[in-house]
């Protein structure tokens, strides 16, 4: 029997290609790209490309290619079926085992799913259609929703329409209809009820986009009945299993390395309409470990950004305290609070989108940070006071699943709580004896240093050479033939000093009409300096330093090239292209 395709497409989305093959290969991100030795072939310059964003790998040097599938059929000696057991397991998803039971849910969800898809047909109708739906389309014209942003997230509304019930009956079994838990049976009327009328509805996507649930927004101002409610729990909507708008924002992770984790529908769409689109809801539940590991598949940093009022504080420290056990060495989760007690989609909307990220940069808090800020404030200066805070810290970060992280958390809380006490303390604090802070002409240059790319670093020591021994180089002036730096600054510092000087036969660096900044930078970084200077007067070994500093240089232009014809192959997938590529890379093994 075959698996459903519904079933294979959903390991495919859970899990990025890049996930899957660095279990088995180190990779190394290249662009948009990974790159890494292949696992099919003993070699020494990686040949092997991981793209995710086409959910492919390929390997130049033995043409292997294809998906998550393939990979670990080849690389595990698998059969099909073991291969999607094992994936489906690393997705966190159920075995499938074609049992009665499963072909029975299986054409339940394809009834559930077209249920669910007409539902959200007729009530987006209903909103741009219906006249009875104008208080709805006032209400989200007030919330700074275009037609755009309607039409973008399926907004629509639950008129009275008290027969869609009886309009579905005709297509489907009522038994199904009952179990999505779109309607509800009025004893009074005798009918059965749409649970969302009156309210604008939100359709909630599973990570493949089909519609699971849905959440709905009151839009008359009635205190006895509940602002936001969703779809009741059913064998296919598990609301902490699922998250808001995972379908669309999963898509940029290949670009992006954080994702926020908000607390509403509106909230979502609020960020979304100004340009920040990695972003997600929880669906009106406490955040869950499992909604945190969904997104770990996908980005690497969360940033908890929910309302800046008091209950959205509340929620916020329940969430951290719910989750920091699945804190790991390769991830972070920190908190962003709002300022003014703004939501969100209040605060994108009035400050706009750079203001937002900017806030973000600079206030988001890392969540071991945030509940130590938390449970401190609440501490006084008496001792039982501080022996409950410390007891309270111990307790949470022995609930860390991760040992490297448990470790280091519960140092951090002690060091913290150590501070308290500094007379008893003393003897803690002379283990965690605090270092003294960098000077701050060493900070500007290991700043500096953080931010030069590796060819710049190469071409200053290809300059410092230049600088240093010029009449040597002038001696041996050929070296330089098919020379090419990448850097603009030290691409004109190289013109100058050969078009000024001759060639190097007359150079003199007092006289050199350029920017001192340029001849400063490559005296500060080159990497080589102190191997020039005990070596100054050997001649020999200075040439033999210059012409593997060349190489390097000359390597790194290789690369690019070839990174250039492997994005080129990838789309378009020409011979003509992969020879070049191979050409290239024999290039590069010579060299």
């Amino acid at each position: 029997m075959k698996y459903p395709k519904e079933y294979l497409d959903e390991i495919k989305t859970r899990l990025k290609v890049s996930t899957v093959v660095s279990k088995t290969v180190k990779l190394k991100k290249r662009g948009k790209e990974f790159v890494g030795l292949s696992p099919f072939k003993t070699e020494k310059t990686p040949s092997f490309t991981v793209n995710d964003e086409k959910e492919f790998y390929h390997c130049f040097s033995t043409s292997e290619h294809g998906n998550i599938f393939d990979f670990v059929m080849k690389t595990q000696n698998l059969r099909f079926g073991e291969a999607v057991k094992m994936l489906s397991s690393l997705a966190g998803m159920q075995p499938y085992t074609f049992s009665k039971q499963d072909e029975e849910k299986e054409k339940k969800w394809k009834l559930y799913k077209s249920i669910h898809k007409n539902f959200s047909e007729f009530y987006i109708n209903e909103l741009f259609k219906n006249e009875k739906s104008i208080k709805a389309k006032n209400y989200l014209k007030e919330r700074g929703l275009s037609v755009t942003e309607v039409k973008n997230f399926n907004l629509g509304f639950v008129t009275e329409d008290l027969n869609y019930y009886e309009k579905l009956t005709k297509d489907f079994d009522e038994e199904i209809i009952k179990e999505t838990g779109l309607f509800y049976f009025d004893e009074n009327r005798k009918k059965h009820i749409s649970r969302f009328r009156n309210r604008i509805i939100f359709p909630i996507n599973n990570i493949s986009g089909n519609i699971i649930g849905f959440g709905g927004r009151i839009i008359d101002d009635n205190k006895n009945l509940a602002k936001y409610i969703n779809s009741p729990e059913t064998p296919f909507f598990k609301k902490g299993s699922n998250l808001y708008n995972l379908d669309k924002a999963r898509r940029l992770s290949n670009k992006l390395e954080e994702v926020y984790l908000v607390e509403g529908y509106m909230d979502v769409i609020g960020l979304y309409k100004n340009g920040i689109e990695n972003t997600v809801a929880n669906l009106g539940t406490a955040l869950t470990s499992k909604q945190i590991q969904i997104l770990y598949q996908f980005y690497n940093h969360i940033i908890i950004c929910f309302d800046g009022d008091q209950s959205g504080y509340k929620a916020a420290l329940r969430a951290a305290e719910n989750i920091i056990d699945e804190m790991k060495p390769d991830k972070k989760i920190s908190f962003l609070l709002l300022e003014n007690n703004l939501d969100p989609d209040s605060y994108v909307n009035k400050y706009g989108k750079d203001k937002f990220l900017e806030i973000s940069n600079q206030k988001s808090i890392p969540i071991h940070k945030f509940i130590f800020q938390h449970y401190m404030g609440l501490t006084t200066e008496n001792p039982s006071s501080k022996a409950i805070l410390e007891k309270k810290l111990r307790e949470i970060a022995s609930n860390i699943k991760d040992n490297f992280i448990r470790k280091y958390t519960l140092e951090y809380f002690l060091e913290k709580v150590s501070e308290l006490t500094p007379n008893i303390n003393s003897k803690y604090n002379k283990i965690y004896k605090k270092f003294p802070k960098s000077l701050d002409k060493t900070k500007s240059y290991y700043n500096e240093t953080k931010s030069l790319k590796s060819f710049e670093i190469k071409e200053f020591s290809f300059l410092y050479i230049l600088l240093t021994k010029p009449k040597l180089i002038y001696k041996n002036l050929h070296l330089l033939d098919n020379v090419k730096l990448y850097s603009y600054e030290n691409k004109q510092l190289y013109h100058k000093i050969l078009d000024q000087s001759e060639h190097l036969s007359n150079l003199d660096i007092q006289k050199l009409d350029v920017d001192n900044n340029l001849i400063s930078r490559v005296m500060n970084y080159a990497s080589i300096k102190h191997i020039i200077s005990k070596n100054l007067n050997d001649d020999e070994k200075i040439l033999e330093i210059f012409n593997e500093v060349i190489q390097d240089l000359k390597n790194y232009e290789l690369e690019q090239r070839i990174l250039d014809l492997e994005s080129k192959f990838s789309q378009d997938m020409s011979e003509s292209v992969f020879n070049e590529i191979k050409e290239l890379k024999k290039q590069q093994k010579i060299n």
